[in-house]
């Protein structure tokens, strides 16, 4: 065979792979996907897993099953999904903890971002609030400030929750903390619930908490908010203003985020099917309810490309509020 016969031979073979690749895209999906959720049934993340594969569901006229996979921060559904055949019919909801905080927190994960676990929508950002017990004489971010810095001098510091060593709550406090130069001694819970009662009844002073579980709390008077960690108010709770524009100016923008994510080596046409079709159900009028219930801002309006940007650039961002905190490695 000649040299031109056989680039042809090459050519037409690389068309019907490209046809194939293609197809498969489009018919996708052919069987029910299933979705890991590595929290137990009934939290925020699995209920928005639940609300938004109900619509591609309904859209693909396939099952969508939810699987519970918790443990390990996130790192026992990372590492099956890492691990699973990247065809697309098995996926992860995954947390901003998954992507851009266990792999500095953790001395060693069995899954590596961006290679072995790829982004496929930024769906929901879970927006915090800055609350303090009712009974601390503080109603801005000045007078706890100004209170912290006054109890740290007497040798009595102020006392905050969180959920956990390396949570969110916990990350966001030291944040707080390192823009401020306060210091407060840290609490951690087991969760977001026990840290709510702890700062209702006076256990701790100060937390940083989802909005939407705690607003209720707020709204009765056994909380009070100073702001929201996010760069944009929450259409239930107008009056709770950023941060950035009650008095810390420097805070960025930062909520919980929530992402659906696929092994590495997935089809790029089938995740390029999915963030399309996952970005419209999380902008559709059914999402609307579950959104609002959850305490969460819609997001879903990023392109792959720019998925993997902001994975790198929050990874960047929190590793150095991890590393300032001490927390690199601990667990």
């Amino acid at each position: 065979m000649n040299r031109s016969r056989i680039v042809l031979v090459a050519m037409a073979l690389a068309a019907l792979m490209a046809t194939q690749h293609h197809a498969r895209a489009e018919d996708y999906p052919t069987r029910s996907v299933t979705i890991l959720v590595p929290f137990a049934p009934g939290g925020g993340t699995d209920l928005l897993a639940r609300s938004y594969a109900e619509i591609l569901q309904k859209k693909y006229g396939k099952t969508f099953i939810i699987e519970n996979r918790p443990g390990g921060g996130t790192t026992l559904a990372a590492t099956a999904t890492s691990n699973a055949k990247p065809d697309g019919y098995t996926l992860m909801q995954g947390t901003s903890g998954t992507m851009a905080m266990n792999p500095t927190i953790f001395k060693h994960i069995n899954y590596e971002p961006l290679k072995t676990l790829v982004p496929v929508s930024l769906v929901a950002g879970v927006p915090f609030v800055l609350t303090v017990n009712p009974a601390l004489p503080v109603h801005s971010v000045a007078d706890l400030v100004a209170l912290a810095k006054k109890r740290d001098a007497e040798g009595k510091p102020l006392t905050y929750g969180s959920g956990g060593v390396g949570a969110f709550h916990h990350l966001c406090a030291a944040l707080f903390s390192s823009l401020t130069g306060i210091k407060m001694t840290h609490v951690p819970y087991r969760g977001s619930a026990p840290a709510t009662l702890a700062l209702i009844s006076g256990q701790v002073d100060v937390l940083f908490v989802d909005l939407g579980p705690m607003l209720p709390q707020i709204r009765a008077g056994k909380a009070r908010a100073l702001g929201i960690t996010s760069d944009r108010v929450f259409p239930t709770a107008p009056d709770i203003k950023p941060l950035a524009q009650v008095g810390l100016p420097s805070w960025p923008n930062s909520v919980a985020w929530q992402m659906l994510l696929a092994p590495g080596g997935t089809p790029k046409p089938i995740l390029e099917k999915l963030n399309k079709d996952v970005n419209a159900a999380v902008h559709s009028p059914e999402m609307n309810t579950p959104l609002e219930k959850l305490g969460m801002i819609g997001l879903g309006d990023q392109s792959l490309e720019q998925l993997d940007g902001y994975v790198k650039s929050e990874a960047v961002r929190w590793g150095k509020v991890i590393k300032d905190a001490n927390l690199a490695g601990t667990q």
